[in-house]
Order: structure tokens, then sequence, then C-alpha cells
């Protein structure tokens, strides 16, 4: 994988290649080299180059948490009593298979996490029973999303 300042190259038809991907993971490369104008076999090498640079890393499947009942995303920051604490706090917010996402940020908090619960009652467990009893969390600041309005990737 590349250093992080280097900068990866891409062409016209990579671009085309990316966006039809990203729409759907899931679409036929020969529909994709049909749409394009150029081989199956361009588009494999084309894909196999930008996965070797870094530049593509992988897909997935989205699960929709909603069907599943998951309907409380909060953001939470976390205030350390120490910055040393910053690598065992993360490693027990790992053991939490409701912290979707952590950050280490700038400003008040040490660390600002994604959580996705069931409900409000199920949020406040995980706040009072297992993120706010992490060795040198001092308190925390939670903010309910009420309806996630953008969700996207980098254009492109």
């Amino acid at each position: 994988m590349p250093a992080s300042n280097d900068k990866v190259k891409i062409d016209g038809i990579d671009k085309k290649i990316l966006r039809y991907l990203m729409e759907d993971a899931r679409k036929p490369i020969l529909e994709i080299a049909r749409n394009i104008g150029i081989s199956g076999a361009a588009i494999h090498q084309r894909l196999r180059k930008l996965e070797k640079s870094g530049l593509i890393a992988g897909s997935k499947f989205m699960i929709n948490p909603k069907i599943l009942g998951y309907t409380t995303m909060a953001y939470i920051g976390i205030f350390l009593d120490k910055a040393m604490s910053n690598p065992t706090a993360v490693k027990a917010l790992e053991k939490i298979p409701e912290v979707l996402e952590c950050h280490y940020t700038t400003g008040n908090w040490s660390i600002l996490i994604k959580v996705l619960c069931k409900d409000n009652e199920h949020l406040m467990y995980v706040l009072n029973k297992q993120i706010q009893q992490i060795e040198g969390v001092s308190r925390t600041e939670t903010f309910i999303s009420l309806n996630q309005q953008i969700d996207r990737q980098i254009t492109i």
C-alpha cells in the first residue's frame, strides 16, 4: 500500500468503473465493460491495479439495522482523565458491539464514538454499564441522531 502522501493516478476509465461499482458493487463486470466500451479482462486488470494501490478497500454488503430493530444512533464524546488512557479505552470500546466507529479528536473530547442501539433504554445501558465503566473515562457527552440526512462516499 502506498504511503499516505502518495497519490494514486486514475484516468477517466478508472473513474467510470469506480462510479459504477460505488453505485452497486454487485454490478456484473461484463455489463460495466459494455457500458464503457472496453473488455471485461481490461476491467479486471484495472480493478486489480486499483486494489493493489490501496484505493479500493474491498466491497461489502450493507445491513439495514432498522430491520433488526436498531433504531437509536448516537454520537458520544468521551472525556478521559489522562491522554495515556486512550489506547486502553479504545481496546475496551472495541469489545462493545454497539460501537460502530471510534475516532481520536481535537477539542474537548479525547474520543468520539458512533453507537447503534435498539432504543433509548438500550443506549442508556450501553452508556451507564459499559462505556462509563471503562477505566480512564471521566464523563461522556451524548448526541442522539434524529434522522440521517446525507450518507455518501467521496465523489470520484
